[in-house]
């Protein structure tokens, strides 16, 4: 079973670093292998706001984005086991292997 995320950062953030616990305000769009879009906030328009770490979004995501940057882009390649595993959700499949690419707009902490 894969458990990996690939991660490639497409532009090095120079803002806030990604926490556990943070709340991010993002823009995503994310494909399936077949390079599909299965959901993308910029086609709807409006940010999508998350906190990370914390099991509220899919695993690829809290691991996926720690570590980086406000004002930074990145693709992850999320394997099924964590995204979706075995469910269907949406216009994605079971077992489905996922692509994002994030830009994270803005990183809020406690401290804020």
């Amino acid at each position: 079973m894969n458990d990996t995320v690939h991660i490639t950062d497409l532009v090095e953030g120079q803002g806030k670093v990604v926490v556990k616990g943070a709340l991010l305000i993002t823009q995503y769009t994310g494909w399936l292998a077949d390079g599909s879009e299965f959901d993308s906030s910029w086609s709807r328009g409006k940010p999508f706001q998350c906190v990370i770490g914390t099991g509220r979004v899919i695993k690829g995501w809290d691991q996926g984005l720690m570590g980086m940057k406000a004002g930074g882009k990145r693709r992850l390649v999320v394997p099924a086991a964590l995204g979706y595993g075995e469910r269907a959700v949406g216009r994605i499949p079971p077992n489905a292997e996922l692509t994002f690419e994030i830009e994270v707009l803005e990183v809020l902490t406690r401290d804020d």
